[in-house]
């Protein structure tokens, strides 16, 4: 073998060598997110992945979108056969993934510096972080600004309608034949209960609603019977689509601002993921006439400024991954205060990343003003009920104030019992 012919043979041993090492290094981790079905949520997740990906060759990711309900399960049975994947997509009130050892804190892999104070104790547990706060949320209230005004009500310059006049305004649609409040509790446990909990926070102020949802004060409080007889008057005058206990949550955006259109509808300011996608996917059309009120004053309430504050979508580490240095460093290429910017303007929705307010771009700056203005005042309660309510008096919740007593099945005190003897600590 001539010189020349050795060199090759020497340079492509080098090559395959090194070509054997690279691919001996290079490891993939599994990706479970939601929002299939929410375009801008879908895009900011995948673009996160490639930036990791191109920054971190040894390491590449097999994302894939599932949706909610679908991951719960999924992963439910994933990490009980040690099946799961790396990094999934995980909220704070599924509890049993991490008081079963199934979480694995980030301290060592994220800069906790870039999530929010507050955002942080609801993945905390034991001086531990265990999740990735991306999606924060206030609960609000839109409505149709044309049909508001069509059935004769104006909103006041405070945007808060009182008791009075919203059971008015309820009444005035179901006249007209316009459905007053798109709610339905087809696929999730919550809906039902937003308008009666949102009420009872304003009634009762922070302090006494947070005895509520731990179990230190009764349904039967005065002030508590009070607000759940108005909210019965609301159901009775036809508050919700007839058909409320099928309807599922994508489907109630869509009653709203399309077909069959409704004069309100509470959610969470997650709203815009489906709402602001294409209109032929299901998003709101480009002329809705969306407005923003505050949910209504309630008589002699201690705190009518009050709302819900929260933390939604996040991303967790499987404790038993054997990918942890990718894993940890994809969750910490995540975390950083310019994509929790990249998250608010290209979502138009809050996050539990910090973020450079002054270097938002948006294209939706008129919608993301008036829901800062909706907020500007706001006393904020961290906490959906479901963050707080765990077992029996988790299913009760769910199955009496968000199906069986917003569709008019129970009664104020059968309601208010169910809820206390579930509730209620002796």
């Amino acid at each position: 073998m001539g010189l020349r012919a050795i060199g090759l043979a020497v340079l492509t041993a080098a090559s395959l060598s090194s070509a054997g090492f690279a691919l001996a290094q290079e490891k993939q981790i599994t990706m479970w997110s939601n929002w299939p079905d929410e375009p801008a949520k879908k895009d900011w997740v995948s673009a996160r992945v490639k930036e990791f990906e191109a920054n971190n060759k040894q390491c590449s990711v097999k994302l894939s979108f599932i949706p909610k309900a679908d991951i719960y399960t999924q992963a439910k049975s994933a990490v009980r056969t040690g099946q799961a994947p790396d990094i999934f997509y995980m909220e704070p009130d599924q509890p049993e993934f991490l008081a079963g050892g199934f979480l694995e804190p980030l301290d060592s892999y994220v800069d906790l510096a870039n999530l929010e104070d507050w955002a942080k104790p609801a993945w905390s547990s034991k001086g531990k972080v265990y999740g990735v706060p991306v999606e924060a949320y206030t609960v609000e209230l839109y409505y149709n600004k044309d049909l508001v005004k069509k059935v004769g009500v104006d909103v006041p310059a405070s945007f808060q309608l009182t008791q009075a006049q919203f059971l008015d305004l309820v009444k005035k649609g179901a006249a007209a034949g316009i459905t007053p409040v798109s709610q339905g509790v087809g696929d999730r446990p919550f809906p039902g209960g937003q308008l009666l909990f949102e009420s009872l926070l304003r009634k009762l102020g922070s302090d006494d609603y947070a005895k509520l949802l731990n179990g230190e004060l009764s349904f039967k409080d005065p002030r508590v019977v009070e607000v759940m007889n108005w909210v019965k008057q609301l159901v009775d005058a036809g508050a919700y689509p007839k058909s409320f206990a099928t309807l599922k949550l994508g489907e109630s955006h869509f009653y709203f601002y399309n077909t069959p259109g409704a004069l309100t509808f509470p959610d969470p300011s997650w709203f815009t993921g489906r709402a602001f996608a294409e209109p032929e996917k299901g998003g709101m059309p480009a002329n809705f006439p969306l407005g923003i009120m505050k949910f209504p004053a309630m008589d002699k309430g201690d705190c009518p400024q009050c709302k819900t504050l929260a933390i939604g979508g996040s991303f967790v580490m499987f404790s038993k991954s054997k990918n942890k240095d990718c894993a940890g460093a994809m969750l910490k290429s995540m975390a950083t205060p310019e994509n929790g910017t990249k998250w608010i303007g290209e979502v138009s929705l809050q996050s539990g990343l910090k973020s450079d307010q002054d270097k938002i771009v948006s294209p939706r700056k008129d919608y993301f003003a008036e829901l800062n203005a909706r907020n500007k005042d706001a006393k904020y309660f961290f906490g959906t009920p479901l963050l707080y309510y765990r077992a029996k008096c988790a299913d009760t919740y769910v199955q009496v104030m968000n199906n069986a007593f917003p569709a008019g099945l129970l009664s104020v005190q059968e309601a208010a019992e169910k809820m206390d003897g579930a509730c209620l600590k002796k």
